[in-house]
C-alpha cells in the first residue's frame, strides 16, 4: 500500500464539499444498514415463501418481519411497537471497517503506514463481539466502538468470516484465509473502502482485495469485493452509477481472475436494457449466494430503482441471500443520493441508527480535518482516546 495513498487534506475541502462528503458517507452506512435489515428476515426464504408469509408484495418494510403472521390472516396488532429493526454481521463488520480505516489514518503519525494491518486489528475486535460477553474495560486501546455493548451480539456471521479471524494471523493475497471461499460476507462490509475519495481508483481496489483475503481467498470473491468499493468510490465523488461500473469494469481487466466477477456485472448491465425491473430480471443475475452475484444484483437494483425504496425492495424479494443484495444496494444507493433520499420511517426504526451516524460523522471529519485533530503540532486528547494509536 502506498504511502501516498493518504486522503485528501483540509485545504481543499470547502464547506460545501465536506456536508456534500458527509452526507454520502452517511448515507452509504445508513444505507447499507437499512437494506442489511430489510432483507435479514428472508435470506432463508425463497420468493415464494416470502410472498406466502408477508403478502403478495413481498417484505415492503423492515419491520414486516416482526410484526407478520402470515399475510392475510386476522391476527390482532401487537400491544406494544415492534423492536427496531435488526443489522446482522454485515452491518457490525462494516462499522469495525470504518473504525480500522480511521485508526490507520491516526497511526500515520507515529510512522505506521500499513492499512490492511489495521483493519485486520478492528476485524479482529469485532470477532471479539462474536464471541465474548461484553466489553473488555481494561484494553484501552480498543477504542469507542468496541465498547458499543449493543454490539456483543452474534448475528449470523459468515463461518469464512468466524474462521477467518479465530486467530491473529492475517490472511493476504499470497495467503489469504479460507481460499475456497465464495460468499459475499467479504463485499458487504467493503463500501467504506470507497469512501476514501482522496485516494486513486486502483489504490482503493488494491486494499478492498487486501482486506477481503482475511477472511475470503477465492479471487471471484476478494475481487467482487474491490468492485464494489470501486463502484462506492465513484459515486461518493459524484459520478452516475453507470460511469462508476464502466470503471471498475476497466480496472478489474487487469487483474488475473476477474473474469467471474466482469461477467456478473456485464449481465447486471445487460438486464437493465431487458425491460422493466422485474423479480426475474433480478433471479437472471443468480440467487446471490456467491459474491459476484450478489453485487450484479445489487448494481442492477440500484440502476433501475424509481428511488431507495423501490430499489432496495426489489433487491430483497427474491430467492438468495436478501440481506446481502439489501446491504449492497442499501450501501450504493446512500453513497449515490446521500442520507436525505432514505425513507425517513425506515431510518426511524433501524436498529444502530445512532452508533452508525456517530461513525460516519468521525469517518467525514478525519478524512477532511484530521491535521486539525491530531499530527506532529497538534494532538486532541478526545480524539486519541476514540482512535487509540496503539
Amino acid at each position: 500500500m502506498s504511502a501516498a495513498a493518504t486522503g485528501p487534506t483540509t485545504s481543499i475541502w470547502g464547506r460545501t464539499e465536506q456536508q456534500d462528503f458527509r452526507s454520502r458517507v452517511r448515507g452509504s452506512l445508513l444505507g447499507g444498514a437499512i437494506g442489511d435489515a430489510l432483507g435479514a428476515p428472508a435470506t432463508p426464504l425463497t420468493l415464494d415463501a416470502i410472498r406466502a408469509r408477508y403478502g403478495p408484495e413481498g417484505i415492503t418494510a423492515p419491520t414486516n418481519a416482526e410484526a407478520a403472521n402470515g399475510a392475510g390472516t386476522h391476527t390482532p396488532a401487537p400491544p406494544t411497537p415492534p423492536p427496531p429493526a435488526r443489522i446482522t454481521a454485515a452491518t457490525q463488520l462494516t462499522l469495525f471497517t470504518v473504525d480500522g480505516l480511521i485508526r490507520a489514518q491516526v497511526r500515520r503519525d507515529t510512522g505506521a503506514w500499513h492499512p490492511p494491518t489495521d483493519v485486520h486489528r478492528a476485524y479482529l475486535r469485532w470477532a471479539a463481539t462474536q464471541r465474548d460477553w461484553g466489553p473488555d474495560e481494561r484494553r484501552k486501546d480498543n477504542g469507542w466502538l468496541a465498547r458499543e455493548e449493543w454490539l456483543y451480539s452474534r448475528r449470523d456471521p459468515a463461518r469464512a468470516c468466524l474462521l477467518g479471524l479465530a486467530d491473529e494471523v492475517m490472511g493476504t493475497l499470497d495467503r489469504p484465509k479460507n481460499p475456497d471461499a465464495r460468499d459475499p460476507a467479504a463485499v458487504t462490509r467493503s463500501g467504506p473502502f470507497g469512501l476514501l475519495v482522496g485516494w486513486e481508483p486502483q489504490l482503493v481496489l488494491q486494499l478492498a482485495v487486501e482486506c477481503a483475503a482475511h477472511t475470503h481467498g477465492d479471487p471471484a470473491a476478494y475481487l467482487s469485493a474491490g468492485a464494489h468499493a470501486v463502484i462506492v468510490h465513484g459515486l461518493a465523488r459524484g459520478e452516475s452509477l453507470d460511469a462508476a461500473v464502466q470503471r471498475t469494469l476497466a480496472l478489474l481487466a487487469q487483474r488475473p481472475g476477474h473474469q467471474p466477477v466482469t461477467d456478473a456485472l456485464q449481465h447486471a448491465l445487460g438486464a437493465v436494457r431487458q425491460g422493466m425491473p422485474s423479480p426475474g430480471l433480478v433471479a437472471s443475475l443468480g440467487e446471490g449466494h456467491l459474491a459476484q452475484e450478489a453485487l450484479a444484483i445489487a448494481v442492477y437494483c440500484a440502476l433501475v430503482g424509481e428511488d431507495i425504496r423501490h430499489g432496495l425492495l426489489l433487491a430483497v424479494n427474491h430467492d438468495g441471500p436478501s440481506g446481502a443484495t439489501g446491504t449492497l444496494c442499501g450501501t450504493l444507493l446512500g453513497a449515490l443520493h446521500g442520507e436525505t433520499a432514505l425513507p425517513p420511517g425506515w431510518l426511524a426504526e433501524l436498529e444502530g441508527r445512532s452508533t452508525l451516524l456517530e461513525l460516519a460523522d468521525d469517518f467525514a471529519m478525519e478524512m477532511t480535518q484530521g491535521p486539525a485533530l491530531h499530527g506532529p503540532a497538534v494532538n486532541s486528547p478526545g480524539w486519541l482516546a476514540r482512535y487509540p494509536r496503539a
